[in-house]
């Protein structure tokens, strides 16, 4: 609860991301219990019921699972592998995630005040103004996203700030891991996407609480919604592929036993793709009636970012052509992530051409479409992170035969249930809807889709119980457990607090694996690098809870405890701040005596 180390707060955003991410997979299975059947009257399902759980599903999958557990693997991984000692931003770092715990705990208690929000995980206006949904419910989603989102903000220039000013001597931006670069490129566009959304729920906010009339009413424009959430909403798309990309890609390099091919366009793929992240998004809104012009140029735009797409899968692959191939659980991952994203980028680039689209749109072929990208980059990588960082994390090696068994049946289970959904789509089942009738020729793929759902479910069991096993035998590996690459390898696992000790002295790419093959130890430098100042502190904590309370006041209407919470919060920041000035003032002491 107090710590600010790297490490510790990666594996506390992979905990408690992982555990969101079980929620969310419930409501999973209790949307496909609804639909194995037609007219079924499955226990829990209205209508209403059902709308609120294909809105906890939603947003928790994309706010409270899968974007957490990226930040955890990149608090993990990238200061290790630039040789930096820490974030550059301890307290921050800890202060982003208990906004997002703050964020995902205030969300989640909207199920037990009987108030989950029913607008879909995209809040579309009008739907979620007061006027239709005048009940505390729609708040809950206001702002549990918030304070979580304003927490991914924090660590987002946290880690730009390291990377760009805490790497190790000698380690060039040309020289970086591509984790380290997508991760790079994720936090600036985080820092863009994330402030549209923020300001977007500002004003729904104003909007619910206080009368304004920005999405609603003659002088509102539930459009203008929409456009506020789709430039955010596209970028979070990549936000969530592009760790996940530089992920497989040092997994493949790592298990390939080779270095990647044609790392100055990987890179360049990268930034193009974050790039064109923001001139895509009205692919959402081809429907909407923005004319024939808007849509043939964003239709162009979507289907130009298919091309650095493109480049990276070519560049996987022939990274793997005359390797040394380890079929290690993360590499099956990565494997399986190939066909299974390429297949999304196909129906992707169908839904491209805006006159289809029409015929696409809020159909059960969306859903596959967005359900083959994201579950196939963000899930899997995941996936193969954990594996692959579970030794820096805890010091331990998963189980590699369990793993494989969660790999099979976890990808089996993916396309059984996401296929035959593009052929309920293309027959015309709409998304979004909670039953349909026997006559109308959905039955079998529906129950099909519903069967592996459960499959994944049961590879997510071995999951739990190769943790559990893992855990409990407490068979600790060395700092060096795959054979890696890069820096992060040369450190002791788990990973320690003030590692690089003295610092490495980065002359190559990939400097680790070639000092290995060299038969030489890796070069170390005499010059001394400022420490983060990482003292534990539960001030972060504090700050985050009362801004949860402060939420809970103002959606309720309990102003006093509002106004206290905001005191306090205040209060925290000048005990802060004041803190801060002790440490800047023993620090120069500190090192006038060394």
């Amino acid at each position: 609860m107090r710590t600010t180390h790297h490490r510790k707060i990666g594996t506390l955003y992979m905990l408690f991301g992982f555990l969101f991410f079980i929620r969310a997979g419930v409501d999973a299975l209790l949307i496909r219990s609804q639909l194995a059947l037609p007219n079924n009257e499955f226990w829990v399902f209205q209508f209403q019921k059902y709308n609120e759980v294909f809105t906890t599903h939603g947003t928790m999958m994309i706010f409270f699972a899968a974007m957490p557990m990226l930040l955890g693997l990149m608090n993990v991984a990238v200061p290790l592998q630039i040789g930096a000692r820490d974030l550059a931003f301890p307290f921050l770092n800890a202060l982003g995630f208990w906004l997002f715990f703050t964020g995902g705990m205030v969300f989640n208690l909207a199920f037990f005040f009987d108030s989950a929000p029913a607008i879909g995980w995209t809040g579309y206006a009008p739907l979620s103004t007061s006027l239709f949904t005048p009940d505390v419910n729609s708040d809950f989603y206001v702002f549990g996203v918030q304070i979580s989102g304003l927490g991914t903000i924090f660590t987002a220039l946290n880690l730009i700030i390291t990377i760009i000013r805490h790497r190790a001597p000698g380690m060039k931006m040309t020289r970086m891991p591509l984790f380290t670069w997508s991760t790079l490129i994720t936090s600036f566009l985080i820092l863009i996407a994330f402030t549209v959304l923020a300001m977007g729920l500002y004003l729904l906010m104003f909007d619910r609480m206080f009368g304004t009339k920005f999405f609603i009413g003659p002088d509102g424009d539930p459009v203008f919604w929409q456009h506020l959430f789709w430039i955010f909403g596209h970028p979070e798309v990549y936000i969530l592929a592009l760790p996940a990309f530089g992920l497989f890609s040092d997994i493949i390099t790592t298990f390939s036993k080779k270095r990647i091919f044609g790392y100055p366009m990987m890179v360049t793929s990268i930034a193009l793709i974050g790039f064109l992240a923001f001139m895509v998004w009205v692919h959402h809104m081809f429907t909407v009636g923005l004319g024939p012009v808007v849509n043939t140029f964003f239709a162009l735009a979507t289907m130009a970012i298919a091309v650095p797409t493109g480049i990276k899968v070519f560049n996987w692959l022939f990274t793997m052509r005359g390797g040394v191939l380890h079929m290690t659980t993360p590499m099956l991952f990565a494997l399986g992530f190939i066909p299974s994203f390429v297949m999304g980028g196909v129906t992707g680039v169908m839904l491209s051409m805006s006159a289809a689209n029409f015929q696409f749109h809020d159909s059960h072929f969306v859903v596959a479409h967005f359900h083959y990208v994201i579950l196939a980059s963000t899930i899997l990588g995941i996936f193969a992170g954990i594996y692959y960082y579970f030794p820096k994390m805890t010091g331990y090696k998963l189980n590699e035969s369990l793993g494989k068994w969660h790999f099979w049946l976890f990808l089996i289970g993916y396309h059984v249930t996401f296929f035959p959904m593009h052929i309920t789509g293309l027959k015309g089942m709409p998304r979004r809807t909670f039953t349909y009738d026997i006559g109308e020729g959905l039955s079998k793929t529906n129950f099909i889709s519903t069967v592996g759902a459960f499959l994944m479910g049961i590879g997510i069991l071995f999951l739990f119980v190769n943790l559990f096993i893992t855990l409990r035998a407490k068979k600790r590996v060395g700092p060096d457990p795959w054979n890696g690459r890069t820096l992060e390898w040369t450190v002791a696992s788990p990973a320690p607090e003030n590692s690089f000790k003295p610092m490495p002295a980065v002359q190559e790419m990939d400097p680790f694996w070639y000092a290995k093959q060299r038969g030489e130890k890796l070069k170390t430098t005499t010059d001394v690098r400022a420490e983060p100042l990482s003292r534990d502190s539960i001030i972060p904590l504090v700050m985050a809870l009362l801004l949860g309370v402060l939420a809970f006041g103002l959606m309720y209407d309990w102003y006093i405890i509002a106004v206290l919470a905001g005191i306090a919060e205040l209060a925290c920041f000048v005990v802060r701040a004041f803190h801060d000035e002790r440490e800047l003032f023993y620090g120069k002491e500190e090192k006038a005596h060394e």
